[in-house]
């Protein structure tokens, strides 16, 4: 496969190389944040609030369905009076019991992990809470134990619809008072979508999509991609993620300051080195830094700093800043941008972004 940076700008190339339609899916994004918080409402979503705020939040899931427990953490942010755990396992930790909440996420309602925590937070007593697809056995667990189920109307890939999975956590946060985010949040989210689906909308050329444009920076190196803030960081295990299953391309992730003191040894390490003399490029490492509004005093200092090491080693740098107030639309900026760069670049490769073989064949090999 090489990378072909004029296909991005082939419309015909661009639908014919999408045939389970990623680039259709990344642009309903502000439609699933609507549908989301909809659903999440006429659920009763809002019975948690009679419980009273439980000791501690876990969001069980894997792959995009766990990250809408980083997305939920991080919207709440450090100032949240209680802990959130994301727990991507079979098994929930050990001192999870009755006072906390538990919020099992599967967009198919079929995952064997999520069911399997799912069914041992119903054996420990703990407040249940599910976000699925409609009669899925996830719904069905709780059901029998009188637990609220969010029912939301996913199609395609679990990635796809992470919006649709996320906004039901977040009201959940509002309703236990963790983070402000009313119907008007919603609407700033869904336009802020909107508005990166303009910019990055198919027919928009290269040299003005900032989507086709950090694909085409990405390509051809290996991403270390940073974050600056726990907003930021999320978005940046996304990017990694997007990059994994959209393009099946290779890429590292990390959170400033923890990332300065393992990852950035990279810049001085064989894919730094770059030939200037070469016939053709070799893959190299590129830093991605995602930049948010909300940074602490010295992670601001590391993040320029990072970048001016990079630069003094000629290691190429791509910056990323975020944009809103609320931190669930400042996360929406980079995660809507970094989906349709993962997308475009799969397509500058002639690369189907849709299907996951590799994960399919894992699940089928352990099934037997």
């Amino acid at each position: 496969m090489t990378w072909e940076p004029e296909r991005l700008d082939d419309q015909h190339h661009l639908a014919e190389g999408d045939p389970g339609g990623m680039l259709p899916a990344v642009a309903a994004s502000a439609a699933q944040v609507r549908t989301g918080y909809r659903q999440a409402v006429e659920a009763g979503v809002d019975r948690l609030a009679a419980q009273g705020r439980p000791r501690a939040i876990v969001v069980i899931g894997v792959g995009a369905s766990a990250i809408a427990g980083d997305m939920l953490a991080a919207v709440c942010g450090n100032g949240a009076p209680l802990p959130i755990v994301t727990s991507r396992s079979y098994q929930l930790p050990g001192w999870v019991g009755a006072s906390d909440l538990v919020i099992a996420v599967s967009c198919s309602g079929r995952t064997e992990e999520t069911l399997s925590a799912a069914t041992e937070a119903v054996r420990r007593g703990c407040t249940l809470l599910t976000v699925s697809g409609p009669d899925t056995p996830l719904e069905a667990v709780a059901r029998q134990a009188s637990a609220l189920h969010v029912p939301v109307p996913v199609r395609g890939q679990s990635r796809a619809n992470i919006w649709l999975l996320t906004a039901p956590l977040i009201v959940a946060a509002d309703v236990l008072g963790l983070a402000r985010t009313d119907d008007g949040v919603f609407e700033s989210v869904a336009r802020a979508l909107e508005g990166v689906a303009h910019q990055c909308r198919p027919t928009s050329e290269s040299f003005v999509n900032p989507g086709k444009s950090l694909a085409m920076e990405l390509a051809d190196s290996v991403p270390m991609i940073w974050g600056s803030s726990r907003v930021a960081g999320v978005a940046a295990y996304r990017l990694a993620c997007q990059l994994n299953e959209n393009g099946k391309y290779p890429a590292l992730f990390g959170e400033l300051p923890e990332a300065n003191h393992n990852q950035v040894v990279a810049l001085d390490g064989p894919l730094a080195e770059r030939d200037i003399f070469a016939d053709t490029a070799g893959r190299t490492i590129r830093l991605v830094m995602l930049r948010d509004v909300e940074e602490h005093p010295q992670v601001a200092r590391r993040r320029e700093a990072s970048v001016r090491l990079a630069h003094d080693r000629g290691v190429p740098v791509s910056e990323l800043a975020a944009e809103g107030a609320h931190p669930l639309e400042r996360l929406a900026t980079l995660i809507g941008l970094g989906d349709y760069a993962s997308t475009y670049l799969a397509l500058g490769y002639g690369v189907d972004p849709t299907p996951v073989t590799a994960i399919s064949e894992l699940k089928a090999r352990i099934s037997q």
